[in-house]
Formats: structure tokens, sequence, C-alpha cells
């Protein structure tokens, strides 16, 4: 049974804490700088048995991780929900400590799901393999960019296969002599950042649980390796998902709903969202109709009801989201059977 309830208000450099009884009473507060070895000590500190909660912020994961190799209960809060910190007039470190305090103590903590250590690690590689795909892709608009400030004609097409860029280069006259050295280095960036996206693609494809996963993932027409990786990595679990609705507005695909007074009302694509499996998905749904019929089937439906181009790729989408919650969930009690046998 815990003792204690501590809430931490997690920033870059600094801790706040608050350690409270269950009555309420603050045993201890103060802060801590948020460095390792200042946390091990720190636990050394704590009074008895307690249970430490905290937001999830960027710094919050690896506090987290740490804390829970140390042995001690930690909880990681959803920050969407844990509204009741910033609707109060006055607002500080200390008081943001208190009230998660308070939050724990009266179980009204709301808790998030937090992706296990290896998962996550392999996560953080393939969030930096989109960030190269973006680099890239402005590379190459401002090598086309840069074309067409000077007035030379190009074939969009065949712009960035090295061949034709070559000789487009060895067609440049006197006159743009200068623009030759930024093309070159366009060039360059953009043969970098290919080799290193196969490389994370590569790494990503060794770990052999995850690659059996996205192998069965694959197993759906239209899913391609990048989309059943983006799905792996960015929804770890797909237990933790208590409905179909869920997994639906946790990709960013469902609207925002209001009701009051018996009244609903819906608003656009809800911003609570993970931003980067909703653009992996949208993306996968323009392409799945072509080599999966049923996703086609749905496409077509929803053109006939008089729905616009996009809101047809959303309902490809959604569709696309119960294959793969299906598929992952049988993968993941097909793993379980083999492991108890």
């Amino acid at each position: 049974m815990h003792l204690y309830c501590v809430g931490l208000d997690v920033h870059k450099q600094i801790i706040a804490f608050c350690v409270k009884t269950l009555d309420g009473r603050i045993e201890r507060e103060g802060s801590v700088a948020a460095r390792r070895g200042v946390l091990d000590e720190w636990i050394k500190t704590l009074p008895g048995a307690c249970v430490v909660g905290l937001e999830t912020t960027m710094f919050s994961h690896w506090i987290y991780q740490h804390l829970k190799q140390r042995g001690v209960d930690v909880r990681m809060g959803h920050a969407a929900r844990m509204k009741a910190i910033c609707a109060g007039k006055r607002k500080s470190d200390k008081l943001d400590a208190r009230m998660i305090a308070d939050l724990l103590r009266a179980n009204l903590f709301p808790e998030c799901y937090v992706i296990d250590p290896e998962l996550g690690a392999l996560r953080r590689q393939l969030r930096f393999r989109r960030r190269m795909v973006q680099e890239e892709v402005m590379f190459r608009n401002k090598t086309a960019g840069l074309l067409m400030e000077c007035g030379i004609e190009y074939e969009s097409r065949k712009l960035h296969g090295k061949r034709y860029f070559a000789s487009l280069l060895q067609q440049l006259g006197e006159e743009e002599k200068e623009l030759r050295p930024l093309l070159e280095f366009n060039r360059r960036q953009i043969d970098n950042l290919r080799q290193m996206n196969r490389q994370v693609i590569q790494v990503l494809g060794r770990r052999p649980q995850l690659a059996e996963r996205v192998k069965a993932l694959q197993q759906i027409d239209g899913v391609g390796p990048v989309t059943a990786l983006t799905w792996a990595l960015e929804i770890g679990d797909p237990q933790r998902f208590g409905s179909m609705r869920q997994a639906q507005s946790y990709c960013g695909l469902t609207s925002a709903q209001r009701e009051s007074a018996g009244k609903q009302q819906r608003g656009p694509i809800s911003k609570q969202r993970n931003a980067r499996l909703q653009s992996a998905l949208i993306e996968a749904a323009k392409l799945a109709p072509i080599n999966n019929p049923i996703l086609k089937q749905v496409h077509s439906k929803a053109r006939e009801r008089g729905r616009n181009a996009n809101t047809a790729t959303l309902e490809v989408a959604r569709k696309l989201v119960r294959f793969l919650l299906a598929a992952d969930r049988a993968f993941a009690a097909a793993q379980s059977g083999a492991a108890a046998a």
C-alpha cells in the first residue's frame, strides 16, 4: 500500500516535487536537478512507500524509465487530460507538483500508455527517418526552384535521376556558372539523405520480432513496409485500444464531438492525435485502393454518396485501420499462444 503520493513537475534542467500523505498533508516539497545521479540520491530521501506521477513532456520519458528501473511505482499522466494544472488562476512549478500529487491521492490521475523502451528506441529512429524524407523533399523542391528562377527548361519526372541531372549540368552555359555549385550541393544532400533513409530501414528490418510483425501487417493488400513499420512502432501494443473507435481516434481519423442539452455537434478532424501515424495512413489510403479491391469499393461508395475526394480518402483510412488492428491483434495472439506452448 502506498503511504505517500509524489507529484513531479518536469522541466529540462529542474524537477519540482511535492510529497503528500494520503490525508493531503505536505510532507516535503522542493526541486532537484534533472540529472540521473541527483535523482538516485533523491529517491533515497523518500519517506516510505510512494507512488510518483508526472506529466507527459519531451523530458518525461527518460525520467519515467529511470525511476521505474529503480523500483519506484511511477505513472505517466496524459497531458491533454490534466487540465486541472492549467485551469487555475495561479500557476507555478510548486503548485503544479502539488496538483499532480492531489490527483494521485484522489485516484483521479489520468494515466497514459508508455511504450516499451526497446520499441521506443526503434520508434525514435523511424521518426528521424521521417525527418530525413522531409529534408530530401525540401532539397528536391529547391533544385527545381533554382532552375525555374533562371528560366532553364527541364523535365520534372527525370530531374532527380542521376544521368539526366548530370546531362543537365553539362548543358549549363556561362551565364549559369554560378548556379552549378548550388545544384551540385543540393544533389549531394539528396543522395546522402537517400542513403541514410535506406540504412534506417535496413536497421529496423533486422529486428526479428519487429520484422515478423511487419511481415504480418504487409499481408494486407496496399500496406507497404513503411506503413507497417509506422503502425507497429507508433501503436506499440494493439491490445491497449478497447474499441475500433479508440484506435481511429488515436490515428486522427475522427472529428471532435460536442454534446450539450441533448444536441450533438461534430467539428473538423481533431488535433488530438498521433500526427505521424495520421500522415502515414492518409498517404497509404490514397494509394491502397489501387491494390486492394475492398478499399477501392469503400472509396467508390463514398464518392457515389456525394462525398468529396478527401472525405472518401478518410473513409479508406478508417477501413485500413480496421484491417491493421485486426491483423496486429491476430499476430499478438499467435505470439502469446506460441510463448505459452
